[in-house]
C-alpha cells in the first residue's frame, strides 16, 4: 500500500464535522479521484487507525458511511474494496432496434457484448396467471396474461430481473410461450405474429430493494435498484407487452438521447 498521506490527509480538529464522517470525506474523495481504483483494496482498519490516531470503530463506522452510499463493500477476512463502477451502458435509442433482432440478438445480448461480458439467463418461469390492476389496464383490461420470468446475470452476476406479461391471445400456444423464444427473443416473435413495433414507454424510478430483491441481485448493503415498467406498442397502437424489471442500480448506466424540438 503506498504511503497513505499521499493519498489521505490529516483531520481537521476545529471541525464540527464529525471525526468519523471526516474519514469517510478524504476516502470518498480519494476514490472519486482515482487514487483508490475499481476493485482495489482500502487502506486497512489497523492502517487507517495508525494514520489518523483514531479508534477502530471510528473507522468502521467512516466504512459504514460509504457503504451505505454504494461506493465500497467489504469481504469478510480479506478487507474493503472500492466498487466497480456500471459495466453496462443501457442506450434506450439503440437497444430496441429492429436490427438487433434481425440479427437474432435481444437487447439484453447487444448490451452484454457492448460491454465485453458474458451474458446469461437463469430462473426461468413461463406461466399463465390473472393479470393484477396495474397490468390488467396497461394492457387493455385483459384478465389473464402469460408471464415470463427470468434473471440475467453477466460474467457469473445477477444484474437484473424481469417478468414480462402478453396478452393471452397474442401468446398462447406460441414460441413465446416456450422457455426459449428463440433468436431475438419474444419482440422478434411478436413481429412474426403480425405485432410489428412501434414504439415503447418507459417509466422509471429508483428505490432501495425489498428483501427477497436483495437476495434476487445478491445486493451489497446500500445499494439501490431501478424500477422500470416499459409497455411495448404494435402499429396498431396496442399494448402487446408490459415489461417491469429491476436492476442493480450499481451495474448500469441508463443513456437516453432526446429530441431538441
Amino acid at each position: 500500500m503506498t504511503s497513505l498521506s499521499s493519498h489521505l490527509g490529516a483531520l481537521d480538529p476545529t471541525s464540527d464535522r464529525a471525526v468519523f464522517r471526516q474519514i469517510a470525506d478524504q476516502l470518498r474523495e480519494a476514490i472519486d479521484r482515482g487514487r483508490f481504483k475499481e476493485g482495489q483494496k482500502l487502506p486497512s482498519e489497523a492502517e487507517l487507525v495508525e494514520h489518523y490516531g483514531v479508534s477502530r470503530m471510528t473507522v468502521r463506522n467512516s466504512f459504514s458511511v460509504l457503504q451505505g452510499e454504494g461506493l465500497v463493500h467489504a469481504e469478510h477476512g480479506k478487507g474493503v474494496f472500492v466498487r466497480p463502477r456500471p459495466p453496462v451502458r443501457r442506450l434506450a435509442s439503440d437497444r430496441f432496434a429492429r436490427r438487433h433482432r434481425e440479427q437474432g440478438k435481444s437487447a439484453f445480448i447487444v448490451e452484454a457484448d457492448a460491454a465485453g461480458s458474458h451474458p446469461k439467463v437463469d430462473s426461468l418461469e413461463v406461466k399463465e396467471e390473472k393479470a393484477d390492476q396495474d397490468i390488467s389496464a396497461r394492457l387493455g383490461s385483459v384478465r389473464r396474461v402469460l408471464a415470463r420470468r427470468r434473471r440475467y446475470l453477466l460474467d457469473g452476476r445477477p444484474v437484473e430481473f424481469a417478468t414480462s406479461y402478453l396478452p393471452l391471445d397474442i401468446a398462447r400456444g406460441t414460441q413465446i410461450a416456450e422457455p426459449n423464444p428463440g433468436p431475438g427473443g419474444i419482440y422478434a416473435r411478436l413481429e412474426e405474429l403480425g405485432h410489428h413495433l412501434d414504439h415503447f414507454e418507459e417509466e422509471i424510478r429508483a428505490r432501495m430493494p425489498s428483501p427477497a430483491e436483495v437476495k434476487m441481485l445478491q445486493l451489497a448493503s446500500g445499494v439501490p435498484v431501478i424500477h422500470l415498467i416499459r409497455t411495448a406498442y404494435d402499429t396498431e397502437n396496442r399494448a402487446v407487452e408490459v415489461c417491469d424489471t429491476v436492476m442493480a442500480a450499481d451495474a448500469y448506466v441508463l443513456s437516453y438521447q432526446l429530441p431538441a424540438t
